[in-house]
């Protein structure tokens, strides 16, 4: 054997231990790295229409023209999100079955829900946080004369039976932003359920319900029409479509910061490899000021961040969402 080829055979070898050291054999170690070749399935776990479907949809339109492969959006619903993101969870962890994972995903079904199919903290990995969409508490502008968020606490406040709350179900992140705001500002708020914003919105508008803290997305065109009022959003700095809106803790709400987020999720024991290239991809991907654009026009904010990142993030969140569950009664179904 000659000196090059013992060489050529050390370094091989020290490649297979370094893989194995990282839980790959150099098989699965090569596919990371050449990884996609094929079609990629991006899971979203809600029906077609929605926000997440939206936002997840224009992201995979940029990972074909970054990765050269096909990022073929199915919609599976059900559950609460639950069923699609549990095809990835027992999916193969290849990195070409993406789920499009919510807060409710991370932080909130867990609490709500019984027996719950997967663990996300060790079923699943992030590669990513992807977006944000915050929460805009709004009144109808014929019902209620308040203008600042002060002064529509010191009206309920004064109001005999207090206000109700709509929003679109039960541990709904808007339902729950309702029950932290009654808890923060000791405002008596009775919460009233609906299907969605489109049915909430008619009621508000007619005065059976006074006030929701729901996704800016689904109100956005009741607030530049002036038919609703936009007293406070619920993200940490002023949203740029609604600057001259503050934030809730600027209006006076201390500890409220809720938006509900998205984030990439595969399968826990897919390489190391695969779900860090996919995350130096978006993260290309979240500096394209179109994109960016094209985001707040449907009331979302592009994110991007590291595993560890997600990671730490999502433990941040299920320690706040734990104790507005507990607040708002709610009990695991």
């Amino acid at each position: 054997m000659t000196h090059r080829n013992l060489i050529t055979r050390r370094t091989l070898m020290r490649g297979a231990a370094a893989s194995a050291a990282l839980g790959l054999t150099p098989a699965r170690a090569q596919n990371a790295i050449n990884w996609p070749d094929h079609t990629v399935r991006m899971i979203v776990p809600y029906p077609a229409g929605g926000s997440t479907d939206v936002l997840f949809r224009m992201i995979s339109e940029r990972f074909k023209e970054k990765l050269g492969q096909n990022f073929v959006v199915e919609n599976k619903p059900g559950a609460s999100g639950n069923i699609g993101i549990d095809m990835v969870a027992k999916g193969p962890p290849d990195g070409h079955t993406i789920g499009g994972a919510t807060v409710g995903h991370f932080s909130i079904n867990q609490f709500l829900i019984a027996k719950m199919p997967f663990d996300a903290e060790k079923d699943l990995v992030a590669p990513s946080l992807t977006y944000e969409l915050p929460n805009v508490a709004v009144v109808a502008t014929q019902h209620v004369p308040a203008k600042t968020l002060q002064e529509f606490i010191a009206w309920a406040k004064a109001r005999p039976n207090g206000i109700s709350i709509g929003s679109p179900g039960p541990g709904t992140t808007p339902h729950l932003s309702g029950v932290l705001f009654a808890a923060r500002t000791g405002v008596n708020a009775v919460h009233v359920p609906f299907r969605g914003a489109a049915q909430t919105i008619p009621a508000m508008l007619s005065g059976d319900v006074t006030f929701a803290v729901d996704n800016l997305a689904s109100y956005i065109s009741q607030i530049e029409s002036g038919a609703m009022r936009a007293l406070a959003v619920t993200s940490s700095q002023r949203w740029p479509t609604l600057s001259d809106v503050p934030t809730m803790e600027e209006a006076g709400v201390k500890d409220f910061i809720v938006t509900s987020w998205g984030a990439y999720v595969m399968a826990a024991a897919t390489p190391p490899a695969i779900v860090n290239k996919l995350s130096a991809v978006h993260k290309e991907i979240t500096a394209d000021e179109a994109l960016q654009k094209r985001f707040l026009a449907a009331g979302g904010r592009l994110l991007s961040s590291t595993p560890a990142e997600a990671r730490a993030f999502a433990a941040k969140e299920t320690i706040m969402w734990r104790e507005v569950v507990r607040l708002s009664g709610l009990a695991p179904q």
